[in-house]
């Protein structure tokens, strides 16, 4: 057998190349051998010109007459054989002509696969050295390699296009879904965050590339279905603790008088003599430089509903009730900025499960003693509790708190399991206001 060094593969393919009219069998020849692997199968070059019929027939031995040229693989291997660069190598010839190594589509595939498993493995290195081994950022990334969801095609996408962007991408996105994560429902305003993370306030804009890869990321967490419209986006990412604008962040509010720097908001000083609740959003409070309750006292309740008993059924005694529907908005903790500045005291009434106690725990943490745990004590856990089973992953959320009376009811929490509701508390919330007293 004859050596590599004595075949003619490039001379070949160099004298291919120079004529224009080798150029559409020689791209029909590397599809074949990316096929089957090997010399097989034949091709057909329709409306061939008369170079074509030429150059091609010169080399298998044929004369063309009609317009369309049919050979098999093996014919044009074996006329090269019988040329002046013989002994040639077929597939060295392509891979000469096309400045390239040659693979079959399984090989080509397999290639691919292996390129974005290391990708994904990069990913991971990369966020053990800066997110929490605990984190939902690795849940997220192993999720999307083995289902190809959760924003797979979006990163696959950019992957093909340059995999050190698609990097740089998946990096950031994963540090905001990190962040996320401990902050644990406070919210954000889109642009603020935005600029956090990567120093471009629109960098998570729902219309970006980065913004897109976001939202599929909190849909895992989250566990959403994909956002269909403008309103479920807004919705996905507010139960990530994003606001995208000031409008969307509110508090609900009863009995509170709002400051501005012209002395009281004539619109809100209109709801609180006419006894009467009202909806703040971040935007609305712009110009509020301060806030008063009646006797310096304010009732917080997490409940939309808990809210509206206590309006409905205390509400002639004007004492001041506000509404954080659950997580810790915006506009929920300025308006309680503006209160705890003005020296009112905050009583806070949470649900007695891990989610629930952990906003009272990050209150108490933002006010310090300003800050009163209401109706949220072991009894009240006993009164509240309902069927609902509490996740290994919920109940990690208690080992970070750090209030007292929390730390003693989360005692019990973890030997039951169960979810606590204010819902349930109804009549004992009532009775604390009515009497004006806090158990």
């Amino acid at each position: 057998m004859k050596g590599y060094w004595m075949y003619n593969n490039r001379e070949c393919a160099d004298y291919l190349k120079k004529n224009p009219a080798y150029g559409r069998c020689m791209k029909a020849f590397r599809k074949k051998w990316e096929s089957y692997g090997r010399i097989a199968g034949g091709i057909v070059l329709q409306k061939a010109t008369e170079e074509e019929k030429r150059a091609i027939g010169g080399i298998v031995g044929k004369v063309f007459a009609d317009d369309a040229i049919k050979i098999t693989f093996r014919e044009f291997e074996q006329g090269l054989q019988k040329t002046r660069f013989a002994p040639v190598d077929m597939k060295t010839v392509l891979e000469e002509y096309f400045a390239g190594s040659l693979y079959t589509k399984q090989e080509q595939k397999a290639l691919v696969q292996l390129g974005k498993d290391e990708f994904f493995r990069g990913l991971t290195d990369h966020f053990r050295d800066h997110a929490e081994n605990t984190s939902v950022v690795f849940q997220w990334i192993g999720e999307m390699q083995r289902s190809k969801k959760y924003g797979y095609q979006i990163l696959m996408k950019e992957f093909a296009r340059d995999p050190g962007e698609a990097g740089i991408l998946a990096q950031k996105v994963g540090m905001a879904l990190s962040c996320l994560e401990k902050m644990d429902g406070e919210e954000s305003l889109l642009a603020v965050f935005a600029a956090r993370i990567t120093g471009n306030p629109h960098y998570f804009d729902r219309g970006m590339t980065a913004g897109q890869l976001l939202t599929h990321a909190v849909c895992f967490w989250k566990h959403f279905e994909a956002p269909q419209s403008a309103y479920e986006w807004r919705e996905c990412m507010q139960a990530s603790g994003i606001v995208s604008d000031n409008i969307a962040s509110l508090v609900h509010a009863f009995g509170v008088r709002l400051e501005t720097a012209d002395g009281p908001h004539p619109a809100y000083e209109t709801f609180y003599h006419r006894k009467e609740p009202y909806v703040l959003t971040a935007e609305n409070l712009r110009s509020i430089t301060g806030a008063a309750a009646s006797h310096n006292k304010v009732y917080v309740v997490e409940n939309e509903m808990v809210f509206l008993y206590l309006v409905e059924n205390a509400g002639k005694r004007g004492t001041g009730i506000l509404c954080t529907s659950g997580q810790l908005r915006v506009a929920a903790l300025q308006l309680l900025d503006h209160l705890v500045k003005s020296g009112v005291d905050i009583y806070y009434s949470g649900d007695l499960d891990p989610a629930g106690m952990d906003i009272a725990d990050r209150l108490w943490q933002r006010y310090g003693n300003r800050i009163h745990m209401w109706r949220m004590g072991r009894e009240d856990y006993d009164r509240s509790i309902s069927a609902e089973q509490l996740s290994h992953r919920q109940m990690a959320k208690l080992d970070r708190l750090k209030n007292a009376e929390l730390c003693r009811t989360a005692e019990i929490v973890r030997q039951k399991k169960r979810a606590g509701y204010q819902e349930n508390l109804l009549t004992q919330l009532l009775g604390d206001i009515l009497e004006d007293g806090i158990c």
